[in-house]
């Protein structure tokens, strides 16, 4: 089977060899492509209790009936199964070529041509964690520099069908740059609630975009100003604006199972054995755990991965440990550099996500993070955002303890470009000596980096 060969054909091929299961029905894979392609919603269900809610518009509230006892999203439920093996003749180069498995059409997708990001064999730093079979999903590769973009390319076409003038967020940047590029390409306001400690190159990156930003000293109030917002104004909120989270928009959250598609396309129609991502509250995680157990329902995969949350404050370990549904708050007993995860406490969707899939949560603090992050960018080229490295270091430890084993196949996914948190991960002052000669340079080089200056005669062979 060739490398890059769609779902489709890997389904078919995949039928055939095992003399079992089927493609949809012809008039029926006519009728997806008639209609543009399409999930038809005909309601939603909470993750945790099943409880089930009108077809109606909906927000990042959660499930009232499980508020008080153990806060959960919802999800949305389509007319008939998901079949990720349908794609367009003629898709579009984003990730909207899955279209039928979102809950908005191609044709009124608001897209900057999002996903189909690379899924790179990372041998040299694999062989360093001891996972020689490593590979890094990229997502610094889209066009905001980070995965978002598949949550706001959904969230914001979904807010411009429903009629939304103006979509909001909190966000400590990667979130509100995407949701502010979004709302720009689709024409509609976009305002980011923050706080102070907010990446400035984020902050700036969000203005850019023509985005209002509000920072607030109190994150909570963030919360209290979208609620405000969503009740007199009918803003379109995209985060979470209730405490405790639950997480972000479910539709918006679905845009995330593309990620899982594209990873079976990239490795010849299996699934990893294990898949790992940064965690705040879930909402990649639980989206992309949703996308492989979609292939899996279609006989599209033939396992699933183990799913790992790479953390900061431990409320999913915590979780995992005592059995509890609800999530602790817990202290902060650091400032931590991957600040796009460091929130005290994370979401029942990602613990769902963990305990479905027979995953673990890994608590990652500032050591070695800068390190890990200059050591990637060294042996690989993939110079990722300092929150987006935290996965490489869980997966050192999950190894180090025997979790993972050396011959499994694992997936890390890269969240955004490192270009995004410079002001964090900058630490010591660049050298900006300027050689007023070759001799000069020369010298230097013999002094500070001799490697360099092997004589010819003592190199292996050319290549």
């Amino acid at each position: 089977m060739m490398p890059g060969q769609s779902l489709s054909k890997l389904a078919a091929n995949a039928a055939t060899a095992a003399g079992e299961g089927r493609s949809a029905p012809q008039n029926d894979r006519q009728e997806w492509h008639k209609n543009a392609g399409s999930a038809t919603i005909v309601g939603f269900a909470c993750l945790r209790c099943g409880a089930s809610y009108p077809a109606i518009a909906i927000d990042s509230r959660g499930c009232p009936a499980c508020h008080d006892v153990a806060p959960a999203n919802l999800r949305p439920v389509y007319r008939r199964p998901v079949e990720p093996r349908v794609i367009a003749a003629t898709p579009p180069r984003s990730l909207w070529r899955f279209a039928h498995a979102l809950p908005c059409t191609a044709r009124d997708a608001v897209s900057l041509g999002e996903g189909q990001t690379p899924l790179i064999e990372a041998e040299r730093i694999g062989r360093m964690l001891g996972v020689p079979r490593l590979a890094i999903k990229d997502e610094g590769r889209n066009p905001t520099w980070s995965h978002k973009d598949r949550f706001s390319t959904v969230a914001v076409s979904v807010a411009r069908a429903q009629g939304a003038q103006v979509v909001a967020t909190a966000s400590s940047g990667n979130a509100g740059a995407s949701l502010a590029a979004y709302a720009a390409r689709a024409g509609m306001r976009c305002v980011v609630t923050t706080f102070p400690g907010s990446t400035g190159a984020m902050l700036a990156q969000i203005r850019k975009y023509g985005a209002t930003v509000l920072p607030l000293v109190n994150r909570m109030d963030r919360w209290t100003l979208l609620a405000e917002a969503a009740t007199r104004h009918g803003w379109f909120i995209a985060s979470p604006f209730r405490a405790p989270v639950v997480g972000s928009h479910p539709l918006g959250i679905e845009g995330y199972k593309t990620i899982a598609y594209e990873l079976v396309e990239q490795s010849d129609g299996v699934a990893p054995d294990w898949c790992v991502l940064p965690v705040c509250y879930g909402d990649a995680l639980s989206g992309v755990w949703a996308g492989f157990q979609e292939l899996f329902a279609q006989g599209m995969i033939s396992s699933l991965p183990r799913m790992v949350a790479a953390e900061v404050h431990g409320s999913l370990t915590r979780a995992l440990a005592t059995g509890s549904d609800r999530l602790e708050e817990r202290s902060i007993a650091f400032e931590s550099l991957a600040v796009s995860i460091g929130a005290p406490r994370s979401a029942y969707q990602a613990l769902k996500a963990l305990r479905d899939s027979s995953g673990c949560a890994v608590s990652v603090t500032n050591d070695g993070l800068v390190d890990m992050q200059e050591r990637l960018a060294a042996s690989e080229g993939i110079f990722a955002e300092l929150t987006s490295v935290t996965p490489l270091l869980a997966i050192a430890r999950l190894r180090r303890e025997g979790v993972i084993a050396p011959e499994e196949r694992v997936v890390a996914v890269v969240t955004a470009s490192g270009l995004k948190d410079l002001d964090r991960s900058v630490s010591r002052a660049a050298d900006h000596t300027v050689f007023q000669s070759t001799g000069d340079a020369w010298e230097w080089l013999a002094h500070n980096d001799p490697r360099l200056l092997i004589p010819r005669a003592e190199r292996g062979p050319e290549c």
